[in-house]
Formats: C-alpha cells, sequence, structure tokens
C-alpha cells in the first residue's frame, strides 16, 4: 500500500514538474477541461488555451515577473506551491494602473491532477499585500 501511495505521489509530481519547466506556449499537461480559479475574485479560467493567456496576462503584461518557490508539498494527485511573485508591475492589476513599483507577493497555488494531467488548480494571490506595495491601500 505504502509504495502505491509513493507513486502515487511521484507521478503528481512528475506532471507539475512538466508544468513547471515548460514553454509558455506548452499546454500538453492540461486536462481539456482544466479549471484555474482566483480565489480571491471567484473568477475561473478554463481549458488549456485559457490557463495559458491567464499565466501569459498575468506574468507578461500585469507584471513582468517570475514566481519564485518557497515550498512545494506533494501528495496523491494533489499538490501545494507556495511561491512569491517577483518583478515589476507593468500593467493593469487588482484595479490598479501600471505603477512600474517592483513587487513580492505572496502566491499559493493548489493543483488537483489525475491522469497524468492537471485538472484544476486554485490561485490565492495576496492582493492587499500587492496593493500596499504599489501604494494603492
Amino acid at each position: 500500500m505504502a509504495d502505491n501511495a509513493q507513486q502515487a505521489r511521484e507521478a503528481t509530481l512528475r506532471v507539475l514538474e512538466r508544468y513547471w519547466n515548460a514553454d509558455d506556449d506548452d499546454t500538453s499537461m492540461f486536462a481539456p477541461d482544466v479549471v484555474y480559479r482566483m480565489m480571491a475574485t471567484g473568477e475561473e479560467h478554463r481549458g488549456p488555451q485559457g490557463i495559458r493567456e491567464l499565466l501569459h496576462d498575468f506574468y507578461r503584461r500585469s507584471f513582468d515577473a517570475i514566481a519564485e518557490t518557497r515550498n512545494v508539498v506533494i501528495g496523491d494527485g494533489i499538490a501545494v506551491l507556495e511561491a512569491e511573485v517577483v518583478g515589476t508591475h507593468t500593467g493593469e492589476f487588482a484595479g490598479v494602473p501600471a505603477t512600474g513599483k517592483e513587487v513580492r507577493i505572496p502566491l499559493v497555488v493548489v493543483y488537483e491532477v489525475a491522469d497524468d494531467l492537471i485538472r484544476a488548480g486554485r490561485v490565492y494571490v495576496e492582493i492587499p499585500v500587492f496593493h500596499r506595495q504599489v501604494g494603492a491601500a
């Protein structure tokens, strides 16, 4: 039984490592019906193309940024990433026009994985921290 659980965790990790190391346009690790929900707003992004657009808009339009990983916890079909979005605020985000300010915003994403594909993501972005950093608080 322990071997099966370990194999399931390893399979989950393989999918997420493929995702984290992929080119921006690679959507092969997403299920056709994948859904990412922005937990602060309830906004949903659906399908591989919708997720790709969400990530591009966030990391290339709203910010010129990367996610610096702090911690990763992997389970059987579930994973949690704790990170910080680090970069420059270059476009509208959370009602705030581009400020050009440097940001370091806490981020947590909970991933659901099944059949070697990401099925869902719940994205927690600390918007109050962002507001303070750009002077919008």
